[in-house]
This record gives C-alpha cells, sequence and structure tokens, in this order.
C-alpha cells in the first residue's frame, strides 16, 4: 500500500481582477462580479479624493454596517479587494526609485528618499486611516483582522492587508498612546469579567479565584487604548510576596493568609495575557512590565527583587522530537516522584538544556524564554512540580521557570543574547553541565553568571 501524501492545499481561486471583468460567479465565490464591482466602487468611494475627510467616514461607516452583516463569504471577497485591488502604483515607485537612485551622492538624495518612500505608500494604507476615524474604527479594524487570521495559511492572498495592518497598528497602538492602569476588585464588573475570559495562563475557575487575584498583596495592569478604554489590550498579574515563588499553587489559592504588602520585598509576574488577536505582532509586553516595575517600586520602596513563575508552553514538543522514546515513556510517570529523584534530576536538566538553547535563528527555543530573556531577564531557577494542574503536566510536566529581572543588568543580558549566549543562573548553568548533550545545541549557547 502506498504511503499517504499529506493533503495539498486547495489552491486559490480566480483573482479579483479576473472576477471584475467577469459576468458570471463561479462555485465557491460569494460575490458576484456586479456585486464585487459594486463593493469596490463603495471601497473606493471612502478614499475619493473630491469627498471631505467628513463624508468619507460616513462612507466608510456605512461599509462598517455592510461587512457586519455579511456572511464568512463576503467578508473574504472584502479582504481580497482591500489586499490586491489597493495597492502602490508600479509606474510611480519605479521612476521614484530612478530618481533616488540618479540623486544618491548629491544635496538631493535625502528628499528623493522620502518621495520614493511616499510612492510606495498604497492606497490600502489610506483606506484604513478613513476607517480608523470613525468612532468605531480602531474596534471594527481590530475584530476583522483578528477574524482573518485563520484564512492566512489557506489563502496567501490576503497577505498584503495582513502586513499593512500589523504596520498601521504599530503605530497607533505605539507605547506613548498607552495608559497604563492598575485593575482592582473595585474596577467596573464588566472590566473584571474580560480578565476572565482572557486569562492564557492559568485559567480562571471562579469569581472567588478572581477576587483572589486581586486582593491587596495581588497586583493586575493593564494597558488601554484611548479609542478602547474598557478593553485592556494585555495585563499582567503580580504577587507581593517575601521570596521567590517556586509555585503556582500558593499564589493562586484563595484560603491562603494576606500578606502585609508594606512587608513585601518581592514581585513576582506569574500570569501575562494578551487579549486581541487582531493586534498579533504588536509588542507591548516588554513595555508593560517596565512600566509596572516602575509603578511597584514608587508604591512599595522596599520591593527589592523582580521575578516571574513562567509556564515553559514548548518543553514536551521539544522532548518528543529529541529525547529517547524509552526515556519519554519513563517520564510519564514522573508527577509524584520528589525533585531528587534521578527521573526528576535527568529531566531537570533536559529542560535546562532546553532554556539554554538557540534555534538556528539564535533565539530561545521557548515562546515565553523568548519574551523574557529579550527583555533583559535571565533564566535564574527550574521549579520541580511548580504547576501540579493537567495543563501543567502537559506543557512541561509540572515544571516551571523563574525568570529574573535584575534591573542593573538587563542591558547587559541582552547584549549577551545578541551575541548568542542565553544568560543564566549558577544554578542552571549546572544542570545544563550536568544533562546529555543534544546534537542539535551548540554548547555555547549558554552563559554562567554568579
Amino acid at each position: 500500500m502506498a504511503p499517504l501524501l499529506p493533503e495539498a492545499p486547495e489552491p486559490p481561486g480566480r483573482s479579483t481582477d479576473d472576477r471584475l471583468q467577469a459576468g458570471l460567479r463561479r462555485a465557491g465565490e460569494a460575490l458576484s462580479p456586479r456585486e464585487l464591482r459594486q463593493l469596490l466602487a463603495d471601497l473606493q468611494g471612502v478614499i475619493d479624493t473630491r469627498v471631505s475627510e467628513v463624508e468619507g467616514g460616513r462612507r466608510a461607516g456605512r461599509l462598517m454596517q455592510w461587512y457586519r452583516s455579511a456572511d464568512e463569504g463576503a467578508r473574504l471577497d472584502f479582504w481580497l479587494l482591500m489586499s490586491e485591488q489597493f495597492v502602490a502604483d508600479p509606474g510611480k515607485v519605479r521612476q521614484a526609485q530612478d530618481r533616488f537612485a540618479a540623486a544618491v551622492g548629491t544635496p538631493e538624495q535625502a528628499a528623493a528618499e522620502v518621495i520614493f518612500r511616499r510612492s510606495t505608500v498604497s492606497p490600502r494604507r489610506r483606506v484604513l486611516q478613513r476607517f480608523s476615524a470613525h468612532p468605531d474604527g480602531i474596534r471594527f479594524l481590530v475584530d476583522l483582522r483578528a477574524q482573518m487570521q485563520p484564512q492566512l495559511k489557506r489563502d496567501k492572498r490576503l497577505l498584503a492587508l495582513d502586513v499593512e495592518m500589523e504596520y498601521m497598528f504599530s503605530t497607533w497602538f505605539d507605547i506613548g498612546f498607552l495608559e497604563l492602569r492598575r485593575i482592582s476588585w473595585d474596577s467596573p464588573a464588566s472590566l473584571i469579567e474580560k480578565l476572565i475570559r482572557y486569562e492564557a495562563v492559568h485559567d480562571v475557575r471562579s469569581w472567588e479565584d478572581m477576587k483572589n487575584r486581586l486582593a491587596p498583596d495581588r497586583r493586575c495592569y493593564g494597558f488601554f487604548h484611548p479609542r478602547l478604554p474598557q478593553e485592556p489590550l494585555i495585563f499582567v498579574e503580580v504577587a507581593l510576596v517575601n521570596s521567590i515563588s517556586e509555585s503556582i499553587t500558593p499564589l493562586l489559592d484563595e484560603l491562603a493568609e494576606e500578606l502585609d504588602v508594606s512587608r513585601a520585598s518581592h514581585a513576582i509576574f506569574y500570569s501575562i495575557s494578551n487579549t486581541q488577536v487582531g493586534l498579533r505582532g504588536v509588542s507591548f509586553g516588554d513595555s508593560l512590565i517596565k512600566r509596572v516595575v516602575e509603578s511597584l517600586r514608587q508604591e512599595f520602596p522596599r520591593l527589592k527583587t523582580f521575578a516571574t513563575l513562567s509556564p515553559i508552553p514548548g518543553l514536551r514538543h521539544w522532548l518528543s522530537r529529541h529525547a529517547p522514546p524509552e526515556t519519554l515513556q519513563e517520564w510519564e510517570s514522573v508527577g509524584s516522584l520528589p525533585a531528587t529523584a534521578a527521573r526528576a534530576r535527568a529531566l531537570l536538566g533536559w529542560t535546562a538544556r532546553y532554556l539554554g538553547g538557540l534555534s538556528d535563528a539564535g533565539q530561545p527555543l521557548d515562546p515565553v524564554a523568548r519574551f523574557h530573556l529579550g527583555n533583559g531577564a535571565r533564566v535564574e531557577r527550574l521549579n520541580w512540580a511548580g504547576d501540579p494542574s493537567p495543563k501543567g503536566f502537559r506543557q512541561s510536566y509540572g515544571i516551571m521557570v523563574n525568570y529574573l529581572y535584575d534591573l542593573r543588568r538587563l542591558d547587559r543580558h541582552r547584549a549577551e543574547l545578541a551575541r548568542g549566549h542565553v544568560p543564566v543562573s549558577a544554578a542552571v548553568a549546572g544542570l545544563i553541565k550536568a544533562a546529555p548533550a543534544v546534537p542539535q545545541l551548540s554548547p555555547t549557547t549558554t552563559t554562567k553568571e554568579t
């Protein structure tokens, strides 16, 4: 019997150019050629140079109403028109490029470079700007990009619109426009409900669980945009304690004794959640942590140590490709073992090697590690049975990691990472040294720091 071949991706349908010139729709096409031409005319009308910005905004509002009531196929046609029909004029781009090339080395070079960059700006960007000017436009566009994400792998024609929107969002959601706000139990219930819904690291079990996470010895901070005032774009949950936490269980224990926050010496970041799929690729997590650290230091001068208690979501997948099958089988029963057991020590060694390794692109292997190490943290400590939940075992056999934010060494750690060395503590370096070698990982990708 012949081996099964992977299923080939479905070829894209006719281009919008072909459909706009056609007389009949084909199977699988939502809008007829006539309807597609009308939709294109409506989109072009939004940026018609003969109408005012106010009128352009009204036209954008009518299209938003149409889109909200459209089915999935019609929305796909809307995205395809935006991707394929609103492109920069190739002739003008070539002309500006030639002018810039001729001006290189002359006093006109800088101006020619600006003209060239302007020539590459697509009409698509102006359409997005008109939508954004509508009172509900930012919310509409963020939701639109979120709805488009599942289609991107299947239809590469949409990449132009996706990339354009990511670029525009990186400008509109610049850190300078965002407000850091503390979320407490006294915040509106609708906002707290969103925390429950968006929590991506440790599922919220109940309202009592959420109340505990917002207790006086806890802090929750979020970034908000002025056009989305009741919608946290990202939020972080922090525990104020007296030592670096080694397990998530006491931090989420609703019956735990409340700490006198005025005496807390450590701030532990134990959950960071992005809330908007439509803002994928727009990064503000690093700025969030820095701003929260500043806020906490002002409120609690006794705080000296800032660290995380983080999951290791990519560990088991990586182990499945690198560890021997018989070893993987043995690890399925490690949940009840103490950290000193031989199998536990072996697994901790493999974990340390994973966190200390770099990909071919020079980036940390684990997505959470990429985030914190990129911010200047170092791998401080591995915690056996740090997350005993089923989710924790599925991700990393329950192991969690502390990343330490040493405020005096953030730039040094970033520089080490840029040179191809993952900054780790002496304890983690020892685990790496004792772990079995992995051929795909270079032994020079870790660094020891006391």
